[in-house]
């Protein structure tokens, strides 16, 4: 009897194929099942009526061949599959196992020598990994990856993987994950090791302490605490992340030559300036991203990356350049730099130091991954101005993964994106074979003949996407919001924070005429609060009547960036589903007459705005370069430090005085230090807000 085959449900085989098959499939063998013989060898053959033969040898149903003459895996042998599940009896047990128990060896006879190679290359950098063992709500054990998310439908076959990525083009994936599980199957038993050695030590305490009687007690609380320890502890956890290769313990991170070369180039912009940027820096860029290219770290990659694009709009004196902007990436490269090197906090000698490298350099990270047939919901878009041109930015959840991605482009109305309007994608569901995501969760959708995307109305059932998209409980985002490490070292993942907000109740809706703004309470199912927020622009003029329209009538969630501002959960909506199954994509609505209640705007916080200004003040170096700054500047960063004083941010005050009084007529690497001090502290008070 094939177990394998056996343990495939629905969903399974949809994953290894498509929906559209599974059904077509189970129709036609409810209607003529083939007739089915099984070899010693374990071979199941089916012979259908009119005519196809079908067999299936083990190894997965890449194996299968038809004489039906289709290419690849046909109905007839998804039929075969269920008419053989028909004819035996099924289990709804969920089986409990890990797919760390795979060798290199059967590895390697799956997906080859050089994958698995590829894959040595990336546990040699390190890489993170969160993984999920066998649930009643999902038996199939999975892993999600930076650049995929494999799931292992059948126990103890890898004939049976599913990724989303193109069967082929990172079968690397697999290996990648089985050794996530193999670290958190060694996690588990040091883990379940500790519980009982503090078991252990207990009892003896215990023993030594008391008389027999107390000895009897203590021994029955042991027992006990031996026995929820390996019940619920983290020897069991379902979801846990680990950290799986990396660098050897005595390895030096601070040696890592591109990425010193990155931070001597942002050192260099922060004492040259923007506006004296000569044009042999061009060159000097194309080496630096060159090296961290090579070297595998990806999130350094992409600020640099930006910080160019930032010189390029500066020196063409377009829109899209931004004090804000270039001061943030001069900051990001050296605050990661900070965290990989600084002896002080988190080493890479230290356990979880390999992850705490990959997490943020973003080390083996691959820049493109095609994935295999994807079902993208549309969650709404968002409409900017970026200097001349009005750009687009469509968010999909994809399930699969959990993750959203985002596809961006610039936006003319009643342009198409794979023959699509942008409406129908946003508030959409697209199904396409033509998919290629990056390492920060873009997507573009490729043109191509062969590669088939078909988009259709989506009904905005957006609560039944996986828990990691949807809040039902605003105070466990409150809880996850606190444990988030500051902005400008967490990976360069798009839309990290755009989530689904279940919405029980409206309680109010207000609008500030002066600010132009919206602002609406609702509440969740569980009675947490949340401000959904939006701001008039340009580019979306209708936006604020669309969102007061839906929210006027029955509301079932908000698509949206989750944040947090003076305590309160805020949401930027993207989209809304309302009614039975609608979607609303507010930035693409046109403008209307929707009446909303106004009042005067409140007073803005004293805190937000000490930081905000002070920040600004030393966005401008970057900008005029610390070579450069005028006589009256050293004012100024006095007059911000008062200000931060009086509000009563003392460590933010003194951080600037310590830039101010280290100005001087030939600033150096120690200037930089002290401006990067200043700025990344105000960064993350302005964030902690």
């Amino acid at each position: 009897m094939r177990a394998d085959l056996l343990a495939l449900t629905q969903e399974s085989l949809a994953a290894l194929t498509n929906r559209g098959l599974v059904k077509r499939a189970t129709r036609e063998v409810e209607q003529a099942p083939p007739a089915i013989t099984e070899d010693p060898g374990g071979t199941v053959r089916g012979t259908y009526p009119d005519g196809p033969e079908t067999q299936l040898p083990q190894g997965g149903l890449e194996t299968g061949s038809c004489t039906c003459g289709a290419t690849g895996i046909c109905r007839h042998i998804v039929g075969l599959v269920i008419a053989y599940q028909s004819e035996h009896e099924t289990t709804d047990v969920v089986t409990q196992w890990s797919p760390g128990a795979f060798t290199d060896e059967q590895i390697e006879a799956r997906i080859g020598a050089r994958q698995l190679n590829a894959a040595r290359r990336a546990y040699r950098a390190g890489y993170v990994a969160r993984v999920h063992r066998p649930s009643a709500a999902d038996p199939a054990p999975r892993v999600e990856l930076g650049s995929a998310t494999v799931r292992f439908l059948v126990p103890g076959d890898l004939g049976f993987v599913h990724t989303d990525a193109v069967a082929g083009a990172r079968d690397d994936v697999i290996a990648l994950a089985v050794w996530a599980f193999r670290a958190a199957d060694a996690k588990a038993a040091d883990a379940k090791a500790a519980d009982a050695k503090a078991a252990d030590a207990k009892a003896a305490d215990a023993k030594a302490a008391d008389a027999k009687a107390a000895d009897a007690q203590a021994a029955d609380a042991v027992a006990a605490d031996t026995k929820d320890a390996t019940a619920g502890g983290k020897a069991d956890e379902q979801d846990v992340q680990v950290d799986v290769g990396g660098p050897p313990a005595t390895a030096d991170a601070g040696t890592d030559a591109s990425l010193d070369a990155a931070v001597h180039l942002a050192g260099e912009i922060l004492l040259t300036g923007a506006t004296h940027v000569g044009p042999g820096l061009a060159a000097t860029v194309a080496e630096v991203r060159q090296r961290l290219e090579r070297a595998g770290l990806r999130w350094p990659l992409l600020a640099v990356g930006d910080l160019e694009e930032q010189l390029a709009a500066y020196e063409r004196r377009a829109t899209s350049y931004s004090h804000d902007r270039l001061a943030g990436l001069v900051a990001e490269l050296h605050a990661r730099h900070r965290a990989v090197t600084n002896r002080r906090h988190a080493l890479p000698a230290a356990p979880g130091g390999a992850g705490l490298r990959a997490r943020i350099l973003g080390t083996r990270e691959a820049a493109e991954t095609p994935m295999r047939r994807a079902r993208l919901d549309g969650l709404g878009c968002r409409l900017r101005t970026v200097g001349d041109e009005t750009q687009v930015e469509i968010y999909f959840a994809h399930a699969d993964s959990a993750t959203v991605l985002v596809l961006r482009r610039a936006y003319r109305e009643g342009g198409r994106v794979a023959g699509a309007t942008v409406a129908q994608l946003a508030g959409g569901t697209v199904v396409t074979e033509s998919a290629i995501r990056s390492a920060s969760r873009t997507v573009r959708l490729a043109t191509s003949r062969v590669a088939k995307t078909t988009v259709t109305p989506s009904q905005g059932m957006w609560t039944a996407l996986p828990d990691a998209l949807v809040v039902r409980d605003l105070r466990e985002l409150a809880a996850y919001l606190d444990r988030l490490p500051p902005r400008v070292v967490r990976p360069r993942v798009e839309a990290e924070l755009v989530r689904v907000v279940q919405v029980a109740e409206v309680r109010s809706v207000h609008y500030s005429p002066g600010a132009q703004r919206l602002d609406a309470v609702v509440a969740d199912p569980a009675g947490g609060v949340a401000t959904i927020t939006a701001t008039h622009t340009a580019a979306a003029p209708g936006a604020l009547d669309a969102i007061a329209a839906a929210l006027d009538g029955p509301v079932r969630a908000v698509a949206g960036t989750v944040g947090r501002s003076r305590g309160v959960i805020t949401v930027e909506p993207l989209g809304f589903a309302v009614g039975d199954d609608a979607v609303v994509v507010p930035d693409l609505a046109p403008a209307g007459g929707f009446r909303i209640g106004g009042g005067p705007v409140p007073d803005e916080d004293p805190l937000r705005h000490a930081v905000g200004t002070a920040a600004a003040l030393l966005a401008e170096v970057p900008h005029r370069g610390l070579r450069m700054l005028p006589p009256t500047f050293t004012g100024r960063l006095r007059d911000a430090e008062h200000t931060l004083s009086r509000v009563g941010l003392r460590r933010a005050a003194a951080s600037v005085g310590a830039l101010r009084e280290g100005l001087g007529p030939d600033p150096d690497d120690t200037t930089v230090r002290l401006w990067v001090d200043a700025y990344v502290r105000l960064l993350v008070t302005a964030e902690l807000q």
